[in-house]
């Protein structure tokens, strides 16, 4: 009786988010396994082809291509952004007047639509930038960045990490201020420096934290797509091209569904064992006050 009653009451409270949340996400992600399996064009599907889908995807160089960069993007904007996050959120937790002011404008990228900030920063790396380094012979910069296949994944990065870097600020700001003062006092009457203060009681106090930003950029890596198609397009020559835009376009634009869905089952495994990975390594680190 009494589990019976446990059970009504919890279903009260929880049954409403949990059918939206199985009718949101779990029904469509089921559905979605099961398509892998069939033949499905999109609209139909008339029989089970087994994994031909799954080999099919594997014996694409492309898909390989486009997961491999993927996976440099995801290293690279990883540390980029965190190390400015945790910048940023070192200067607007110091004692400066404009503290206040600066969480602001660094936050303020983050509010920015992708794929308005992919057309923004398309049209000053296409023209202001190659029209100032005209004028001034930065030769760096005479040739727009989005059209040379080197180039464009810095392109790429650096507005990932102007994007991203002010909402994980946000993350680190929350570790910091966590801190009791008494730790940090003590430490100043022990006659640390600021330096050694940060990497020997800051840091591992706020672990929490970059845990937390960590998976965060992490997730965010793997499923960018909008800056991906506003900013380059997957070009030049689909140098840039991540595994979400490719498998969209695999999906929508070459009419492949079975593949393209197979092709993003493979890609939740592999963001789902990289952040169980990456969490689990991560709370290692994490100090128990």
């Amino acid at each position: 009786m009494k589990s019976a009653r446990s059970m009504k009451r919890f279903m009260k409270f929880a049954g409403v988010p949990l059918a939206i949340f199985s009718i949101v996400l779990v029904v469509p992600f089921v559905n979605g396994v099961y398509y892998t399996f069939t033949d499905w064009d999109g609209f139909e599907t008339t029989k089970l082809v087994g994994f031909s889908n799954y080999a099919e995807s594997f014996q694409d160089p492309t898909f390989w291509s486009t997961l491999r960069f993927t996976a440099l993007f995801v290293v690279v904007s990883l540390v980029l952004v965190n190390a400015v996050a945790f910048g940023l959120a070192l200067i607007v937790t110091s004692k400066l007047k404009s503290a206040n002011f600066l969480r602001t404008f660094f936050f303020v990228p983050n509010l920015v639509g992708g794929v308005v900030l992919g057309v923004i920063w398309q049209f000053i790396f296409n023209s202001a930038i190659v029209a100032l380094a005209n004028k001034y012979d930065w030769e760096l910069f005479k040739q727009s960045w989005l059209q040379d296949t080197n180039k464009a994944f810095w392109a790429l990065i650096i507005v990932t990490v102007w994007q991203s870097s002010g909402y994980m600020m946000i993350v680190y700001i929350t570790g910091l201020i966590s801190i009791e003062n008494d730790v940090l006092e003590a430490s100043q009457i022990d006659g640390a420096s600021p330096l050694r203060t940060l990497f020997t009681i800051k840091i591992p106090l706020m672990a929490q934290a970059f845990t937390i930003a960590l998976f965060l950029t992490l997730r965010g890596g793997f499923m960018a797509y909008d800056v991906n198609v506003a900013l380059t397009g997957g070009g030049p020559f689909r140098t840039t091209e991540l595994i979400s835009l490719h498998i969209f376009q695999d999906a929508f634009a070459n009419g492949n569904f079975g593949t393209g869905q197979s092709k993003a089952v493979v890609m939740f495994l592999i963001v789902a064992l990289a952040a169980l990975v990456q969490v689990t390594v991560s709370k290692r680190y994490e100090v128990q006050r």
